[in-house]
């Protein structure tokens, strides 16, 4: 039976047949299973492939599924406690055949399983540790000076010294992303520039710099400045120590770097934004003359080209123009 419309080409009701249906999947060639393993990931890959045929399994095993392994958020596999993450890390970095490029673990991981990283590979240019309190300075210097073509870093949430900062950034040179990302303080009022000294120093490759929740001042904010010369990119929220008055926003327009300001939006933050000793609000004001609007990631546009997202109220509730506020 056909429905037939009006200068429309003919639509069959019939149902497709049982053949149409059924697709063999152990036919489908390693190429295109290779591809769909690739979006699975590299732990999932693991649990997947045991309970499947043979030919399977061996795709499975192809080190390209390996190059990346993320092993953050992974509550499933937290609960219950049933999964050893330490040893299901060390089999994937082994399935990597040396060609992984980059790892990434949360609230798991030791000396031993960064070092096991380190000597398992040559080509890792991604590392990102997300409150891994078990890892020491040595071990990241470790794996610093086996992977010296290291491209990005991330070490939220976890404790370093600026000994461990200094060391990586003189041995990874290629270092053009670094995040350094903390809980906020808003009123205990602890300062210190060590840190920001630190990456000022020994990174001057940086393209894009995180330092959320630092207890950074003006003297380190100006020495990332004159050190970084290549930003793109400066994720100061809940920075509260800075008072970005006189010429170092000026800085930041002229150079064309995004910034983002203590007092900016954390809607789009993928960890707790929860700020200790206080709260404050997110309202923006209004009259923002040489902005031409708002991009898609949170930064504020000019009509010269230059990024800087907005800024908060004053403390007692009146607008403020925060381009008036920093005499830009």
């Amino acid at each position: 039976m056909e429905c037939v419309m009006e200068n429309q080409t003919p639509i069959s009701t019939e149902e497709p047949s049982s053949s149409a249906e059924v697709r063999n999947w152990l036919e489908l060639p390693p190429d295109v299973l290779a591809h769909i393993f690739l979006k699975l990931g590299a732990i999932d890959i693991l649990f997947r492939a045991q309970s499947v045929c043979s030919m399977w399994r061996k795709v499975s095993k192809e080190p390209l599924l390996f190059r990346c392994i993320d092993m953050r958020n992974r509550w499933d596999l937290f609960d219950g406690g049933y999964y050893d993450m330490e040893k299901m890390a060390r089999e994937a970095v082994d399935r990597s055949c040396g060609q992984l490029v980059e790892f990434s673990m949360e609230h798991f991981g030791t000396d031993d399983l960064v070092d096991y990283i380190a000597d398992k590979t040559g080509s890792l240019r991604c590392l990102r540790l997300v409150s891994c309190y078990q890892v020491s300075d040595d071990a990241l210097i470790n794996v610093a000076k086996k992977a010296v073509i290291l491209e990005e870093l991330e070490v939220c949430h976890c404790s370093f010294s600026e000994d461990m900062l200094k060391t990586v950034g003189k041995a990874c040179p290629q270092l053009t992303s670094f995040r350094l990302n903390c809980r906020g303080f808003r009123r205990t009022r602890l300062e210190s520039d060590v840190e920001a000294l630190a990456i000022a120093e020994n990174m001057p490759q940086l393209r894009h710099l995180h330092l959320f929740g630092n207890k950074l001042t003006n003297v380190g904010l100006r020495g990332i400045l004159d050190g970084c010369l290549h930003l793109e990119s400066l994720d100061l929220r809940q920075c509260f120590n800075l008072n970005l008055e006189g010429d170092m926003l000026k800085i930041c327009r002229e150079r064309l770097i995004k910034v983002k300001l203590p007092n900016d939006s954390t809607d789009d933050y993928e960890f707790d934004a929860t700020i200790e000793d206080g709260s404050y609000g997110e309202d923006y004001p209004s009259g923002f003359s040489d902005i031409d609007f708002l991009s898609d990631d949170g930064y504020y546009e000019f009509s010269g080209g230059s990024c800087i997202s907005g800024f908060n109220d004053d403390d007692d509730g009146d607008e403020v123009d925060a381009f008036d506020y920093y005499n830009i």
